[in-house]
Formats: C-alpha cells, structure tokens, sequence
C-alpha cells in the first residue's frame, strides 16, 4: 500500500487566493513565488512546507533566510501561531518537529561561510525565504543538498522580490527562462504574484496598498508591480531594452568596427561594437565563455573579430603584465592567436568609465548613442543586472560577479572612443577614433 494511503486528513486553516493555489499545485523541482510585496509568499511557503511534513513521515526540510533573527520573526513565530497544535519547537535545535517524524530544520547565510556549513548534508525539500538577498554561488550549494534516497519529492521553494544580489540569476532561471548547459527548462517553474492577489491584506490593511501605490516610480514598479527590469539599487536606470535593444536590420551597413574584451577564467566577454560617422555605437556581436586559458580565449576573440573588419581590440591593462610562470605576458600569448587584431590595453578607470557609459546611454535628448544588437543576450541580461557598490554609489558593485564581466567589456570600449586630453602623445602608430586619433600609448 501506497506510503500517501495511511495519512490521515488533518485540517489546516486558511483559504489560499488563486495565486498561492497554483504555487501549491506546482510539481516542479524549483519553484519561485512572489514578485511584488504584500503577494502572501511567506503565508504560502509555511502552509506547503507544513502539508508535505504530514503528507510524508521522515521528510527532511529546511528553511533559510538570510539571518536566523529575521527566521524567527518571519516564520518561527507564525509557524508556532498557525500550526502550534501540529509541530514542536525547541530553541537549541533550531528544528520544527512533527509526530511523524518530519523535521523542518531553520538555517541561516549571510555570507558564503554560511553556506559552506551546508555542504555534504542531504534534504527532501529546501525553502528559501527571500532569495533574490542570496548569492548564486549560495543558491547552488543548496541545489546540491537537495538529494536523498526515499521515495519522496525533492524539491525547492523560494519566495522573491526584485533586486538584491541575486536578482540576476532568479530573473534569469524564473523570470526570463535562459538557461545553461546542464539545466533543464521543465525543472524550473515560476508563479507571479501582486498584492492585488491578496485579498486578505487589501481588505484588512488598504493603507499598506495606498502606501505602496506613492511610492517613487522605480520603488513603485518593483514592489507594486513585480516589474524585474527595473528594481532599486540598479546601476544602470538608464537602460531600457524597448530604446537600448534593436534587431540588427535597425544597424547601418557603414561602421568602424572595435572589439572590447573582458577576461577572467571564470568568464571571457568579447563584444564587437561599430560606430558610425556621428560617433553612435552599437553592439553588433558578443561572445561568452567560461573555463578559458588565455590562448583559448585569444582563439575565440580572433574567431569573433573575424566576420568584421576590426581596427584594434581593447582589453583591460593586466593583460599586459607578465606572468610569474612563463615570463609571458597574457597579451602576448592572446596575440598569437592567427588573426587576432592589434590589441591595446584599455582605459579601465571605473568611475570615469561608468560616466561615460552613463552618457552613451541617456536618451533624454532624443535616441541614445549606444545600441545593442537583440542576439547579444548576455550583455542584454548583465547591464540591467549590475548594482551599485555599497561604498561609493558612482562606482558599480562588483557582486553579482558573474553579471559584472559583459558591462566591463562595454566600459572599456566606450572610454576607447572617448576624446583624450591635449597633451596626449601622439606616437604615430594610431587607430581610427570619431573624435581624434589615439595613440598606441595613450
């Protein structure tokens, strides 16, 4: 007889709206709730993490959030308020304790030490509160306890807003379905919802949905609206991709073409870029690749320059630092690569970078200056991502990092055609430019 048979029919309060029905019905292996604020996510996540611990004895839970203080309030204590007559909590386990022997054990990560604690365990279901406040690297040492032997579901449930340090990557898997080698589409699934779907809130505190309805338009079109293109804390506010995107028909036929790179062995961008005669730019090409060596990578930025007539790729100055293990410099063993283009080691000063960056993309006046091709998804999904830095807000934040490497690419290329001061060198050994020539030392 079938495990699910001997259960018996306990009732449990509540009437769930229609959006939270759909998030229980879910039967994928992730499933991402939420959006907005006021969506009833946490509501929903105690009342399904409750229903699988008495559906199946033995089940192993775990319930994070970002701090074990903000758990207790958020859920421990609803927890105990809603469902007190089915589960036992004991302060010195961190654990709520079900007669069947079902656990849903309380973690926490703030930081990726955190997580490491996590490593090697083995849980039937995962819940994780706020996840978008996670980093990548955090959510995927938690996919990996996600495994066990019953016969039971494994599955992970997380709750999320726009913004955060992992807004890239839920927006990425849940929000925009752009998935990588190894990750399967029908895993993952995602359920919208807006305080407009809580009906229990509206109607018992309609001033929390007037107090979100004034708030300033970016706050506004996040939390009201669960919009993800647009959250607080984005860098780049000025990219929109219904300005900044076009098909490449939209692209003239008469550019001068660069190329911008952005190397790590974690992961190389190469972005091909043509500006017209009044000094426009537009992203014609990318390439992004991870686990290069610099001869690879040198061997992939050739093989992308090669359709376009490239005047020189510009790369970030490091590059040209030798190496303590082969007295080469990374520059040269790129360079060798059989038709790489001249390479030039690229103004990488942040601020100022971003500065003009920034400029490239206003559109008040009219069209912006820099568009990018609609087949550059990595750029198109990394700009939007990047977030400022939590010390200096003109410079961008360095984490997520994995988002960071397409929007330093295009960095350094915008600052390769920025006019350089009257007292630049002038060497002989120049590359085209709109506004003047510049030289090979500059």
């Amino acid at each position: 007889m079938r495990q699910e048979e001997h259960v018996q029919s306990v009732h449990i309060p509540g009437v769930p709206n229609e959006r939270q029905k759909l998030f229980f019905a879910s039967r994928a292996r992730f499933t991402a709730y939420g959006g907005a604020r006021g969506g009833g996510k946490s509501w929903a996540l105690r009342r399904k993490l409750c229903a699988m611990c008495l559906r199946y004895p033995e089940l192993r839970c775990l319930l994070v959030r970002r701090s074990y203080a903000e758990l207790k309030s958020n859920h421990v204590m609803p927890f105990l308020k809603e469902y007190g007559a089915l589960v036992s909590y004991r302060e010195s386990d961190k654990c709520l304790a079900f007669d069947n022997g079902s656990r849903i054990f309380l973690g926490f990560c703030g930081c990726d030490r955190d997580v490491l604690r996590y490593q090697g365990q083995e849980y039937d279901v995962i819940a994780i509160d706020e996840a978008t406040q996670l980093s990548e690297y955090q959510f995927s040492i938690f996919k990996a306890c996600l495994r066990g032997v019953g016969h039971v579901p494994r599955r992970m449930y997380l709750t999320c807003n726009p913004g955060g340090i992992g807004h890239a990557y839920v927006k990425r898997l849940f929000v925009d379905r752009e998935f990588r080698e190894g990750e399967n589409p029908a895993d993952y699934a995602f359920i919208p919802a807006m305080v407009y779907d809580n009906p229990v809130l509206t109607e018992a505190d309609p001033d929390y949905v007037h107090s979100l309805e004034s708030l300033p338009d970016r706050l506004r079109d996040a939390w009201l609206y669960g919009r993800w293109d647009v959250f607080e804390g984005q860098f780049f506010a000025e990219f929109d991709p219904r300005v900044h995107v076009c098909e490449r028909g939209e692209i003239p036929r008469e550019l001068t073409y660069f190329c911008a790179v952005d190397y790590g062995f974690d992961r190389l961008v190469v972005l091909v870029l043509g500006a017209d005669a009044e000094g426009r730019l537009y992203v014609v090409a990318e390439h992004a690749q991870s686990g290069l060596t610099l001869r690879e990578a040198g061997e992939a930025i050739a093989d992308t320059c090669r359709p376009y007539r490239v005047d020189y790729v510009v790369a970030s100055p490091d590059l040209w630092n030798r190496r303590q293990d082969t007295g080469r410099s990374g520059f040269e063993l790129m360079s060798a690569a059989l038709g790489m283009p001249p390479m030039r080691p690229a103004d990488d000063r942040r601020i100022a970078g971003w500065r003009v960056l920034r400029d490239y993309l206003s559109h008040r006046d009219g069209e912006p200056r820099l568009r990018i091709c609609r087949s550059c998804d990595e750029l198109i999904h990394c700009l939007p991502s990047l977030l400022y830095d939590s010390v200096r807000r003109e410079d961008a934040a360095s984490e997520p990092h994995a988002v960071t490497h397409a929007p330093e690419a295009l960095r350094y290329a915008v600052m390769s055609r920025a006019a350089l001061p009257s007292t630049a060198r002038d060497d002989g050994f120049a590359f085209p430019c709109v506004h003047k020539k510049l030289s090979y030392f500059d």
